[in-house]
């Protein structure tokens, strides 16, 4: 790819977040991009999670989220996803885009302003 088409990420982020279904995960991705708090958001279904819960090795099958976002915007997203996760303590976590496609980039921008 050529240098004049990639730029550093800045504020854009990627946020992941796992679900119990593929009915909340198509619920909560609308409402982020309704909302413009996210430019866009790709369900994985089927990841099978295995983690540490209540002092005992628990693992699941759960619905993957992918979010595209602003760091900006991620105060007000992970309230968003509290208010319609079924979770009481659900993963929402952002990590910073480093590199990207310039044109890719403004438009996360464009859309969640």
């Amino acid at each position: 790819m050529d240098t004049d088409q990639v730029r550093a990420g800045g504020e854009a982020i990627v946020v992941l977040i796992t679900v119990a279904s593929r009915e909340e995960a198509d619920k909560i991705a609308r409402r982020l991009v309704e909302d413009r708090l996210a430019a866009c958001a790709n369900i994985v279904p089927k990841v099978r999670s295995l983690f540490t819960w209540e002092g005992k090795l628990s693992q699941e099958d759960e619905v993957l989220l992918v979010v595209k976002s602003r760091r900006s915007r991620f105060r007000e997203l992970a309230g968003t996803v509290k208010t319609l996760h079924s979770y009481s303590v659900p993963e929402i976590i952002a990590l910073p885009i480093v590199e990207g496609s310039a044109a890719y980039l403004q438009w996360i921008s464009d859309v969640t302003t």
